[in-house]
């Protein structure tokens, strides 16, 4: 997966903006079955906002590395303690059309 360019980063924070947050991540940090969950949001929506609750007790970018990593996502912006996350869905599964990668 190449990486987003910063006219296709917009473009993800632009459609985040009016989404809630599928995921809650809470003192446990991100746990397997939070990451699970995150793969199973992915796959079925391609863009998704994480919200980290007050009591966990990671930095929300330690948190969005990590579960990016994990999930083989990219990590579209990370604002206080909410996290948006992209992976290009399947060719059959194609939800968003993202702006080409030429300047």
């Amino acid at each position: 997966m190449e990486q987003l360019t910063s006219k296709q980063r917009a473009y993800l924070r632009g459609l985040a903006m009016t989404m809630d947050p599928v995921v809650q991540i809470g003192k446990e940090g991100l746990t397997p079955e939070n990451t699970v969950s995150i793969e199973e949001a992915l796959t079925a929506r391609e863009l998704i906002k994480i919200s980290i609750l007050q009591n966990c007790t990671q930095e929300p970018r330690d948190v969005a590395d990590m579960a990016s990593s994990r999930t083989r996502s990219q990590v579209v912006q990370v604002i206080g303690k909410k996290i948006v996350l992209y992976r290009e869905g399947k060719e059959d599964r194609k939800k968003i059309q993202l702006p080409s990668a030429k300047k």
